[in-house]
Formats: C-alpha cells, sequence, structure tokens
C-alpha cells in the first residue's frame, strides 16, 4: 500500500504556472495526476512509468504540462504552464502497479484555480 500526498495548488491567472508535487511513502509505483472540474466528471491528464521513461499527455495539456518524477525523494511532479482557466479543477496523483493497470491509491486532491 503507498500513501500520497499532493502539494503545490494554487490561484495563478491565466497564461501562469504551477508545479505540483505529490509524495508518495514509496517509489515501487507508476504514477498519474487526475484532475476533476466542479461538475465533470474526473480526466486523466499525465502518466509516468517507475522508471520515468515512459510518458503520456492528455492532448489538452500537452506541449504545456510536463511529468516527471525524482524515485530518491519518492516524489513525482506535475509542471503546467501556460495555464488556461479551464485547467481549473481539483488536481490528484494516484499510483498503480504499470501504466497498464487500474490506478489503485490516490491522495486527497489540491486545488488549481486559474483566473482570466
Amino acid at each position: 500500500q503507498v500513501q500520497l500526498v499532493e502539494s503545490g495548488g494554487g490561484l495563478v491567472q491565466a497564461g501562469g504556472s504551477l508545479r505540483l508535487s505529490c509524495a508518495a511513502t514509496s517509489s515501487n509505483y507508476a504514477m498519474g495526476w487526475f484532475r476533476q472540474a466542479p461538475g465533470k466528471k474526473r480526466e486523466f491528464v499525465a502518466a509516468i512509468s517507475w522508471s520515468g521513461g515512459t510518458t503520456n499527455y492528455a492532448d489538452s495539456v500537452k506541449g504545456r504540462f510536463s511529468i516527471s518524477r525524482d524515485n530518491a525523494k519518492n516524489t513525482v511532479y506535475l509542471q503546467m504552464n501556460s495555464l488556461k482557466p479551464e485547467d481549473t479543477a481539483v488536481y490528484y496523483c494516484a499510483a498503480t502497479k504499470t501504466l497498464l493497470t487500474t490506478y489503485e491509491y490516490w491522495g486527497q486532491g489540491t486545488q488549481v484555480t486559474v483566473s482570466s
């Protein structure tokens, strides 16, 4: 079992940047970021393999967001640039055994608000 704690959310103007962090109690998992806006379903944002060698992104964030990890610190990051008001959501990190399996563990989420 792994515990996840997100941080780094906040309020930013459109065009700005934020970096989210997800601290885990273990690095032996592939990791993903998801988000959920008010009144909408949770959606996939980005994922990274255990080694960091494979990354995936939702089309809506490609070229703007970057996922990375530091296994020595058991931490995964989501660098978000050129933020848009439609990026406003609660962002969650999640852990899974591989990028092909269901995410089993979830953090509590961190709010990101982008003002226009």
